[in-house]
């Protein structure tokens, strides 16, 4: 059988694979025969790739790869969500990785076209979803071992969670805020990795009746009366903190503008649903639930 092989720069050595054949996103057979030159395309892949121990092999990722903070180094390629294929290329990597949340589909298609080996996963807001993702990556990399260690891990950490859920008997009313400054401000209703962070928290979306997102309003915000604002720590700076929050239409009508409620954590932390996934379940639900603390 073909073997592909990766010079690991210590001393002379060198570490070799088989090939590994994945089930992508569309239900196709992907063979991975070389994972030297990785292109990682979503900040939750990079983490994965790095958590497992294989940072060293990512040459370039999509510019929401910021953690851990060897991420913030690497060349760039661009959003996930708008990638142009020509740079990409250019960096003649043996793989690139990414999840339905890549895109657009014309520029995988043309990563595909010139050669290169891409493999998709899905990009699912569930504790299994990113358990499948850790596992598939643990297989790609010849590190299951780790990988189902950090999946136990994970585990580990929501049943933490799970205990802390069990000692509360209200679920406040959570509205999710997306802001990139006052112009961009918008609401998350259901099918988002908001909303299924929300409800893994110990909440409950305060939006409903919306799929995806919407603009925020003050007749939506009324309407909501949300008991707390929860945002990503980017947007709220990005407001000038929770005084700049109050400010948007409507919010300063609402339980959470009144009382001044509102939690911010970090953007991959919250929405990446990675290795990490445990522990933002864990701060989220202390979070939402004050009283636990006391």
């Amino acid at each position: 059988m073909k073997r592909a092989c990766l010079t690991v720069m210590l001393g002379l050595s060198l570490a070799c694979a088989e090939p590994v054949t994945i089930t992508d996103a569309d239900g196709n057979k992907v063979t991975v025969q070389d994972s030297s030159r990785v292109v990682t395309l979503g900040g939750p892949i990079t983490e994965i790739v790095y958590a497992l121990g294989v940072g060293n092999r990512v040459i370039a990722a999509d510019t929401s790869s910021t953690f851990p903070a060897a991420a913030q180094a690497l060349p760039k390629v661009g959003y996930q969500r708008s990638l142009s294929a020509e740079g990409i290329i250019a960096l003649k990597p043996t793989l690139v990785i990414g999840t339905t949340e890549a895109g657009p589909p014309s520029t995988l298609a043309q990563l595909r076209a010139a050669g290169l080996n891409v493999l998709i996963l899905p990009a699912e807001y569930t504790p299994e979803g990113t358990r499948a993702k850790i596992s598939a990556l643990g297989k790609v990399f010849g590190r299951e071992a780790k990988a189902a260690e950090i999946n136990m891990g994970i585990d580990r950490d929501l049943a933490k969670a799970a205990n802390l859920a069990a000692r509360f008997k209200v679920r406040p009313k959570v509205m999710f805020i997306y802001a990139r400054g006052p112009q961009l401000v918008q609401i998350s209703g259901t099918g988002t990795a908001a909303d299924a962070m929300i409800s893994l928290g110990g909440g409950v979306n305060a939006v409903r009746g919306v799929q995806g997102y919407k603009p925020l309003t003050p007749e939506a915000a009324v309407t909501a009366a949300p008991d707390v604002i929860l945002m990503l720590s980017g947007g709220l700076e990005s407001l000038g903190g929770v005084d700049g929050v109050l400010k948007l239409p409507g919010l300063a009508q609402t339980p959470a503008g009144r009382n001044r409620r509102v939690v911010a954590l970090d953007d991959l932390y919250l929405l990446g649903f990675g290795p990490r996934l445990g522990r933002a379940v864990q701060d989220l639900t202390l979070r939402l639930h004050p009283e636990l603390a006391r």
